[in-house]
C-alpha cells in the first residue's frame, strides 16, 4: 500500500491517494473500502444498545441492563483509544 497526499496552495485543497498492490494487499484494500460500512454498523450497534438501556423491554433484568450499558461504555472506550468517533 502506498499513500500520497497532495496540497495545492493556490486553492487550499488537498487530495489523498491510496494505492494498493492487488492481490497482495487485498486485506488492506477491503479495510479501506469498507471503512464506512464498519462505521455505520458500529453506529447501529450503539443505537441498539442505547435504545435497550433507555427504554428497556418489560421484564429485562437489572443484570441484563447493566451488561448492555457496560457494553456501550466499552464500545466508546475502544473508539476513544483508537481516535474514532461517530459522525
Amino acid at each position: 500500500m502506498v499513500a500520497k497526499c497532495q496540497f495545492k496552495p493556490d486553492n487550499k485543497t488537498m487530495k489523498a491517494i491510496i494505492e494498493f498492490n492487488l492481490p497482495e494487499d487485498h486485506i488492506d484494500f477491503e479495510d479501506a473500502v469498507n471503512g464506512q460500512k464498519w462505521s455505520l454498523a458500529m453506529w447501529e450497534l450503539d443505537q441498539h444498545l442505547r435504545s435497550q438501556t433507555k427504554h428497556p423491554p418489560e421484564g429485562m433484568s437489572d443484570d441484563t441492563w447493566k451488561a448492555l450499558d457496560d457494553t456501550r461504555e466499552k464500545l466508546y472506550e475502544i473508539m476513544t483509544e483508537n481516535a474514532l468517533k461517530f459522525r
